[in-house]
C-alpha cells in the first residue's frame, strides 16, 4: 500500500504540473516542511510549476529536511535532496528526475558542502543554450533573447513568428504571408522577396536546421519549452546563413514519467474581416516507466482574411489555413544515454495575397485574379546525447523538405487575367556530431564537424487564362515564353542550386587573468557549389547555358574566425567585446531570362556591450550594445526589368548598431520591459548596375533596415488561491521606416506604425481561461510595399491585421 500510495503522489504532482513547466533560473518563494520526499516533490512541484520524476519509487519514502527562503528550483532541489542519498538530473527545461546519488560518484572527487541555508545564490542560471556549450548568461559574449515557454499562450503559439516579432525589438520581417516570410535579427536584411538566396537568419528546432534556401517555415510553437534568439553573425557555431544570427526553438521533451497533456482552443474576430479560431492538442505518454515515452502535439489554425477584392466582388479574400503537427519518441536507456527520434509536418494554404492599394482603400485592391500559395514542411530527425563526467557528445541528424508554391497576377493593362507561378522545392540532409566540456563560470571548450546537403529547385511558368483567339493578338508578358491560353501552363526559366558543405569547428574559453574570459573560435567550410538550368526558353543558346552552368560549379574553402573577452568583476557588471564573421555561398538566378551566376557574400562584426542583472528576476536588469558590421557583395533578391525574382550582389555595406534594454521589477508581480534598436546601414559601395539607377551620391540605404525600433511592455500576476494565477499584459512596439529594396520604383518607405497587444488569463486549477486583444489602435500601417512584381507603378501596400480579439480556453490534464 505504502508503495501505491508513493506512486499516487508523485504521479499527482507531475500531472499538476505538467502545463507549465518552470525556468529553472527564476527565484521563487519556497516554503517546504521536512518529511517524506515524496511529498516534498509533489509541493516543490506545485510552487514552482515544474515537472519531478523519480527514476525509483522507493526513494519517495526517504526523509529529506525542509526547505525555506527565496531560490531558484535547482538550488532548493540541492537543499531538498543535500544528505538524501540522491540527486536531481535535468531532463530539459523545467523537467527533472530524482535518481540515487550512487549512480553520481566520481572517483577521487569529494563531495560538495551543503549550502548555507539562508544564503542565496550568487551565480545566475540561466544558461544559453544555443551556444552549444551551454554557457551561463553572464558569461556568453554577445546579445541573446530568451522567451520562456511558459509566458506563450496559446494564442501567441498559434501566431508562430509573429510572437516572436512582438517580444523580440531587434527581429524583423516581410509581411507576404505565413510561410513565405524572410526574418532578418538586427539590421541584417537583404531585401522583401524571396529568391534563390539563402537566408540571413538561421532556424532551429532544437538542434536541427529549419531552413536554408527557403522562408521562414512559421512553424507554430505549441508546447514548447522556450526560445532564443542570438544575434550574429553566428558563424563560428552555425556555419553559413547566419549572418543575422539565429533563432533557435527548444521544444518540450517526453516526460518519462508521467502520463499527461493539454487542450486549447480559441475563436477570433477581426474587424473589418471575417471569425476565425485554433485548436491544439498534446498528449505525452510513457511506454516504459523512465526508459521510453512519447509525446504528440498537434494543431490547426484559421486566420481570417480582411482584405476585400473589388473587382472579384469577394470579401475577406486573403484566408490562412495552417494544420500541423510533431511527434518526439524519447529512448533513455540509462541516466547517461538519451535517444529523441522526431518528426514535425505543417501545412500552409494562403486563399489569396494581403497586400492592399491605397487609391482603393486601406483594406481592399482590384486584381482580375486570384493569388493562392501554399507550403507543406516535412522534417525527421535523430539526436543522440551520451554523459561522461563533464564531458557531453551530442549528435543530431536529419532531413527537411520545404515545398512553397506561389502565385503572382501578371495581368497587363487591357489584357487578359494572366497569373505567373513559382515552386520552390528545398531539400536538407544535415548531420552534425559534437564533443563538450562544460565547465564552471563558462569555461570549456567545443570541438564538432558537420556534414550539409541543400538542394532547391525553382520551377516558373506563366498562365493566360483568355481563350485563344484573344491571346493571339496578346503582347508576350515575357519574352519567349509561348502564349497558350485557356489555362495551360507554359514554363519559363527556372535554376536548380545544390550546395554540400563539410565542416570542422571548434571553440574553447579561458581565463588568462583572473576574472577575465577569453573565447577563441572558428569554422573551416569545404563546400562545392553546382547550378543549373531547369526548363529554358528557347531563346537561351546552349553556350550561354554552359558557359552559366560552368561557372557554378566549383569547389570553395572558407574559414570564419571568432574571438571574445569577457569580465563580470565589475560590481556585478558583464562587460563583454566580440568579433564575429559569417558568410552565404552563391549560386545561379534568371536574370532578364537569362541564367546568371551571383557571388558570395561575407560579413565581419565588431560588437561591445554591457550587461547588469537579469530580466524579469533582479529587480533592475540593463543591457546595452554597440556594433560595426562590414558586409562586403551583398546578396539581394530583386527583380529584373521583367519584374521577375531574381538575385544579385547589389555591393558593399556598412551598418552601425545600438542597442538598449531596460527591465524593472518594482514587485514580484509586475515586470515593465523596455528595449530600442538604432540602425545606421548604408550600401557605401554600390554595384555597377545600382550606380545606374539615378540615386544622388554613392551612399544608400540597405533595403528593409528599419532605422529606429523599439518595444514597452508590462506583465502582472496575481496568485488566486493556492492552485490559481490571474495574468495580465500589455505591449506596444515600435516599427521604423525602412525601404523596399533598391532602384527608385523600390525606393519607396515602409514601416513607421505602432503595433498594440493586450492580454489577460486566469488559471484555476488545470483550466486556463484567456483573453487578448491585438492591434488595439487598429493601425493600417505599412508592413511591405510590394503587391505583384507585374505592376511596380502601383500604389500597394500590405496593412497589419486590423483589430482582432480572441477568447480561449486551455484544459491541462
Amino acid at each position: 500500500m505504502a508503495r501505491s500510495a508513493d506512486r499516487a503522489a508523485v504521479l499527482a504532482a507531475l500531472i499538476l504540473t505538467a502545463a507549465s513547466p518552470a525556468q529553472a533560473a527564476d527565484r521563487q518563494q519556497i516554503s517546504i516542511a521536512g518529511g517524506r520526499l515524496g511529498d516534498a516533490a509533489i509541493t516543490l512541484g506545485r510552487q514552482t510549476g515544474s515537472s519531478i520524476g523519480m527514476s525509483d519509487q522507493a526513494l519517495a519514502g526517504i526523509r529529506v529536511k525542509g526547505v525555506q527562503g527565496r531560490m531558484t528550483l535547482d538550488r532548493a532541489l540541492a537543499r531538498l535532496l543535500d544528505g538524501a542519498g540522491a540527486r536531481a538530473v535535468r531532463v530539459a527545461e523545467g523537467s527533472w528526475r530524482i535518481v540515487r546519488a550512487e549512480k553520481a560518484v566520481l572517483p577521487n572527487r569529494p563531495p560538495a558542502p551543503a549550502p548555507a541555508p539562508a544564503q542565496e545564490p550568487e551565480s545566475v542560471d540561466i544558461v544559453v543554450t544555443a551556444s552549444k556549450r551551454d554557457i551561463p548568461l553572464p558569461h556568453y559574449a554577445g546579445v541573446v533573447e530568451q522567451v520562456g515557454g511558459d509566458l506563450l499562450t496559446a494564442q501567441e503559439a498559434s501566431a508562430g513568428t509573429a510572437t516572436l516579432l512582438t517580444r523580440v525589438a531587434s527581429l524583423s520581417s516581410t509581411h507576404v504571408g505565413s510561410g513565405r516570410n524572410k526574418l532578418f535579427i538586427r539590421a541584417i536584411a537583404d531585401s522583401g522577396f524571396s529568391g534563390p538566396t539563402q537566408a540571413t537568419t538561421g532556424q532551429y528546432l532544437s538542434d536541427m536546421r529549419l531552413n536554408y534556401a527557403a522562408p521562414d517555415p512559421d512553424l507554430r510553437l505549441y508546447d514548447v519549452g522556450g526560445i532564443e534568439v542570438l544575434e550574429g553573425p553566428q558563424g563560428t557555431l552555425y556555419g553559413a546563413g547566419s549572418l543575422g544570427g539565429i533563432i533557435r526553438i527548444i521544444p518540450n521533451p517526453p516526460n518519462l514519467a508521467m502520463t499527461g497533456g493539454q487542450v486549447s482552443s480559441g475563436l477570433s474576430a477581426t474587424q473589418h474581416g471575417a471569425a476565425g479560431g485554433d485548436l491544439s492538442a498534446t498528449l505525452n505518454m510513457p511506454i516504459i516507466s523512465e526508459k521510453l515515452a512519447l509525446r504528440v502535439v498537434g494543431y490547426g489554425v484559421n486566420d481570417a482574411g480582411y482584405i476585400d477584392n473589388i473587382l472579384t466582388g469577394r470579401n475577406d479574400v486573403n484566408r490562412t489555413y495552417t494544420y500541423g503537427g510533431r511527434a518526439t519518441l524519447r529512448i533513455a536507456p540509462d541516466d547517461d544515454w538519451t535517444i529523441d527520434l522526431n518528426g514535425v509536418y505543417q501545412h500552409i494554404e494562403g486563399r489569396d495575397a494581403q497586400y492592399a492599394s491605397r487609391s482603393i482603400g486601406n483594406l481592399s485592391r482590384a486584381s482580375s485574379i486570384a493569388q493562392p500559395y501554399d507550403a507543406d514542411y516535412l522534417l525527421g530527425n535523430v539526436r543522440i546525447e551520451k554523459h561522461w563526467d563533464d564531458l557531453r557528445f551530442v549528435s543530431s541528424t536529419g532531413y527537411v523538405r520545404h515545398v512553397l508554391s506561389e502565385s503572382y497576377d501578371a495581368t497587363q493593362a487591357d489584357g487578359v487575367p494572366a497569373l505567373f507561378r513559382q515552386r520552390n522545392r528545398v531539400g536538407i540532409f544535415s548531420t552534425e556530431n559534437r564533443l563538450v566540456r562544460d565547465l564552471d563560470n563558462g569555461l570549456g571548450w567545443i570541438l564538432g564537424a558537420s556534414y550539409l546537403q541543400s538542394t532547391s529547385d525553382i520551377s516558373r511558368s506563366l498562365t493566360y487564362l483568355g481563350p485563344t483567339p484573344a491571346m493571339a493578338q496578346a503582347s508576350p508578358i515575357i519574352p519567349g515564353v509561348p502564349i497558350y491560353g485557356f489555362g495551360r501552363r507554359a514554363p519559363t526559366t527556372g535554376v536548380h542550386n545544390e550546395v554540400r558543405e563539410a565542416t570542422l569547428f571548434g571553440e574553447a574559453s579561458f581565463e588568462p587573468l583572473p576574472g577575465l574570459i577569453a573565447t577563441v573560435g572558428g569554422r573551416l567550410t569545404l563546400s562545392r557549389l553546382e547550378g543549373r538550368a531547369i526548363d529554358p526558353i528557347a531563346i537561351l543558346s546552349d553556350s550561354e547555358l554552359a558557359r552559366a552552368e560552368a561557372q557554378a560549379d566549383r569547389n570553395e574553402t572558407m574559414f570564419l574566425p571568432s574571438f571574445s573577452l569577457l569580465t563580470d568583476r565589475l560590481g556585478g557588471v558583464t562587460l563583454y567585446a566580440r568579433f564575429q564573421q559569417g558568410f552565404r555561398p552563391g549560386g545561379l538566378a534568371v536574370d532578364d531570362q537569362r541564367i546568371q551566376r551571383f557571388h558570395n557574400d561575407r560579413m565581419s562584426t565588431v560588437e561591445v556591450g554591457m550587461r547588469k542583472g537579469v530580466a524579469g528576476r533582479d529587480p533592475f536588469a540593463i543591457a546595452l550594445n554597440a556594433a560595426y558590421t562590414d558586409w562586403r557583395d551583398i546578396q539581394a533578391d530583386v527583380t529584373d526589368r521583367l519584374g521577375l525574382p531574381t538575385t544579385a550582389n547589389i555591393g558593399n555595406g556598412r551598418i552601425y548598431t545600438l542597442e538598449g534594454r531596460v527591465a524593472i521589477r518594482p514587485t514580484s508581480s509586475l515586470t515593465l520591459d523596455g528595449s530600442i534598436i538604432y540602425n545606421d546601414s548604408r550600401l557605401s559601395q554600390p554595384a555597377q548596375f545600382v550606380r545606374l539607377l539615378n540615386y544622388q551620391g554613392s551612399s544608400l540605404s540597405l533595403p528593409n533596415v528599419a532605422n529606429l525600433g523599439g518595444r514597452i511592455a508590462a506583465d502582472y500576476r496575481l496568485p488566486v488561491g493556492d492552485t490559481g494565477q490571474f495574468r495580465l499584459s500589455a505591449s506596444a512596439r515600435y516599427v521604423g521606416k525602412s525601404r523596399l529594396g533598391v532602384g527608385p520604383i523600390f525606393g519607396q518607405e515602409q514601416g513607421d506604425y505602432v503595433d498594440t497587444a493586450l492580454s489577460a488569463s486566469l488559471r484555476r486549477g488545470a483550466v486556463n481561461y484567456t483573453l487578448s486583444l491585438t492591434n488595439l489602435l487598429d493601425t493600417v500601417g505599412n508592413r511591405f510595399a510590394l503587391g505583384t512584381p507585374f505592376n511596380l507603378t502601383g500604389d500597394y501596400f500590405t496593412p497589419l491585421r486590423p483589430r482582432t480579439v480572441r477568447m480561449g480556453v486551455d484544459f491541462a490534464f
